[in-house]
């Protein structure tokens, strides 16, 4: 059976990622999958951060690929983890398990099924860890979270 030295080592990287996500989260005040400039200015504003419009457009440029104005979540993940170090391992048995995921046919997923897959997969993962893994995109509080949020995850880390 694989070691779980892997998701030790990339935990913190795994962590960082649902970091991002509950970032968007917050930003997206509006709560329709995108954030706005006002967005931004809004939530930084009441960090505490005096930011100029000139400020607030540079950083919205930095991630807006498709030129809308706004940012996605998966703008907002690639604009945030494109720096960081992803081990291969981790990578590669995120995307196996998105595929397992996928072919099952159900648009969502529990942190037991997540559990199960990565059992299947000869990798020792705590229960509790799949669970904290769905509860950190579980956007609606039903213990499950949409297979799609799951993709962006994995291709944040490529």
């Amino acid at each position: 059976m694989a070691q779980a030295g892997f998701l030790s080592a990339d935990t913190e990287t795994l962590c960082h990622i649902f970091s991002l996500i509950e970032a968007f989260r917050a930003f997206d005040a509006d709560n329709d999958g995108l954030i706005s400039s006002a967005e931004v200015e809004g939530i930084m504003g009441s960090l505490g951060y005096n930011m100029s419009e000139q400020d607030v457009n540079m950083m919205m440029e930095e991630g807006d690929v498709d030129k809308d104005g706004l940012l996605s979540i998966g703008e907002f993940l690639e604009m945030n983890a494109k720096n960081m170090e992803i081990g291969e391992m981790l990578g590669s048995y995120l995307k196996i398990a998105f595929e397992a995921l996928k072919a099952d046919g159900d648009d969502l997923v529990s942190g037991k099924e997540l559990y199960d897959v990565y059992v299947n997969l000869g990798l020792e993962v705590p229960l509790e860890d799949c669970m904290a893994i769905v509860a950190s995109m579980d956007g609606d509080g039903d213990g499950a979270m949409f297979l799609h949020d799951f993709k962006l995850i994995v291709n944040s880390l490529h």
